[in-house]
């Protein structure tokens, strides 16, 4: 659940890769798997129910939730992926990670394993070497600030309000560039 150092090459095009395509209010039929980070501030500042609300299907492997129970988490997060809620699918991975993908976190290795099996629309992964890894194998990538914004464009979250939570509260980390083109993303337009 630790934020990468590497975070130099996350853009605002994915940001928004997700958030263009799901801005709808009805429920998309993408299927996403989710990696641990994103979930784990999702939880921590309620903005979950965005997930299901934006996808069809939202699913996780198993070392996802044990990561999110494991004793440095969150109370909050380990009592939600205790009990995770119904519209979250654990599924398991159904063939061994080859070399590259394992030496990724476990969370990042079999998220990507398992969106690669299932033929997932997207994987929701914050760390940048898991991005590129997954960019690389030719998956669709979205991160927690993707989600909100899909969730603003969509009319059910106030994005600003999550964002602030989720610097505050958390240990979500990003750079200058990245906060500046989060914020630009999400101010209307002159005239408006």
């Amino acid at each position: 659940m630790r934020p990468d150092d590497d975070l130099e090459e996350i853009s605002i095009a994915d940001l928004g890769s997700q958030a263009s395509s799901s801005s709808s209010s009805s429920v998309s039929t993408k299927m996403v798997v989710a990696d641990t980070s994103p979930l784990n501030y999702l939880v921590q500042i309620d903005c979950d129910f965005l997930l299901p609300l934006l996808y069809q299907r939202v699913l996780t492997p198993p070392i996802v939730v044990a990561e999110l129970t494991h004793i440095g988490a969150p109370p909050i997060v380990a009592r939600w992926a205790a009990q995770p809620p119904v519209w979250l699918e654990v599924l398991p991975i159904g063939t061994q990670p080859d070399e590259k993908l394992c030496l990724l976190d476990a969370g990042e290795r079999d998220a990507i394993q398992l969106a690669i099996e299932l033929h997932a629309s997207e994987v929701l992964i914050d760390e940048f070497k898991g991005r590129r890894e997954a960019r690389s194998r030719g998956l669709s990538i979205v991160g927690t600030l993707g989600v909100l914004i899909a969730g603003e464009q969509a009319r059910v979250v106030d994005a600003h309000n999550a964002f602030e939570r989720l610097i505050m509260q958390t240990n979500f980390r990003l750079t200058p560039q990245l906060r500046h083109s989060f914020l630009e993303f999400l101010r209307p337009p002159i005239g408006r």
